[in-house]
């Protein structure tokens, strides 16, 4: 069964899904444009296949080898706001033009970090069903890009990871707030931030004293500073996630330290990996699979209510109350798949065809405890 928190940082990666723009859908098309849109995307589609096995074997390894090493960017290459992937590209365990399929992003987050299976299933078939091209089975880990091939009809996004209140959020540990400019690129202000406060509270490490210290500090700095700044379901969640999974990913496997038990990251290997996108050298892998551990604790050591600053004002962040489907469960599921018919409200042919499937594996992690639903019928 998989557990309430890993469900959490499934959704959590799917910031603010009611707020996509309105663009004319299918529905709005004469039957011909209908019909000439599907053939265009019909020559270009890509039979979505099952996400890969749980890799066999889940102990720690060396993972900065020969087989992956580090290598710049080069022209073209697409590097977006989660350090992870950027480090994953740059090693070549995914595409280093950083266009990908889901398979290759499960076998990545797994091979390359020992990433929980479920949790990275789940995340992963998010991500495509909101930010990838669902018809050519193609992903940007950053900005929009025509290396995932033509998009489906709007409103469906297919804008990358990069696109704002979806995947990328408002008080990140080490990107801007979107309202500010960049939010893929490192920002060497909040790292800056980021090492004051493991001075502070950790003896120059990051721990999860550091971690729920320093994610209240960037909440209430998100209020104080940015006018639009929005810190609500699911990103609410997200940005508890972000924080603990530094300490759950980023300290070398050897280190068998439990996270609740003092589990600390050291500044230059925090800063390999959020500005260099770089496995420091002789990195390992987890030892455990893992990505949530401390998530409950740095919520409870600030209690504090989702908001969103309104008005254009900063300091005037109103409370927003979590609804059901906000908590966890089948609500979460349920709904997802509403948001995903909100982005593909008619779908037809090859479109339909990948939604299908793609909803079915995102069903996969929720399969003990939720009823799958078939908004577009089944095949």
């Amino acid at each position: 069964m998989l557990l309430a928190k890993s469900l959490l940082l499934i959704v959590a990666t799917l910031h603010q899904c009611n707020g996509f723009p309105s663009y004319r859908s299918l529905g709005g098309l004469s039957e011909r444009e209908q019909n000439a849109a599907m053939d265009k995307l019909a020559q270009v589609a890509v039979y979505p296949p099952p996400p890969p096995p749980k890799m066999e074997y889940n102990g720690t390894k060396l993972v900065n080898d020969e087989a992956h090493p580090w290598m710049p960017l080069r022209e073209g290459d697409i590097r977006g706001p989660c350090p992870g992937l950027n480090t994953l590209a740059s090693h070549g365990y995914l595409p280093r033009d950083g266009v990908v399929t889901p398979v290759q992003l499960i076998t990545a987050v797994q091979e390359g970090f020992n990433f929980e299976y479920e949790t990275a299933v789940g995340v992963v078939y998010a991500a495509m069903l909101v930010d990838g091209n669902v018809v050519t089975n193609l992903l940007s880990i950053g900005g929009k890009t025509s290396k995932t091939g033509p998009d489906p009809p709007a409103p469906a996004i297919v804008g990358g990871l990069n696109t704002h209140d979806v995947f990328e959020g408002d008080a990140s540990m080490t990107r801007g707030d979107v309202f500010f400019g960049d939010v893929a690129g490192f920002n060497q202000t909040l790292f800056d931030q980021f090492v004051d406060f493991s001075n502070r509270y950790g003896d120059g490490y990051y721990n999860l004293t550091v971690a729920a210290e320093y994610r209240f500090h960037l909440i209430q700095q998100g209020i104080a500073t940015n006018p639009n700044f929005s810190y609500i379901f699911p990103r609410y969640f997200a940005g508890y996630a972000e924080s603990v999974l530094a300490l759950n990913l980023f300290v070398d496997g050897r280190d068998t330290t439990p996270v609740l038990e003092g589990k600390k990251l050291d500044m230059d290997t925090a800063l390999s990996f959020f500005r260099d996108s770089r496995f420091p050298p002789d990195f390992h892998r987890s030892s455990i699979p893992a990505g949530g551990i401390g998530f409950d604790e740095i919520m409870a050591a600030h209690p504090f209510m989702p908001c969103r600053n309104l008005d254009g004002k900063v300091n005037n962040c109103v409370v927003h109350e979590i609804s059901p489907s906000d908590a966890g469960g089948c609500g979460l599921y349920n709904h997802f798949i509403d948001q995903v018919i909100a982005l593909y409200p008619n779908p037809k042919g090859v479109l339909r065809r990948n939604l299908i499937l793609n909803m079915h594996y995102i069903y996969l992690p929720f399969e003990q405890d939720c009823e799958e639903l078939f908004p577009y019928g089944r095949l």
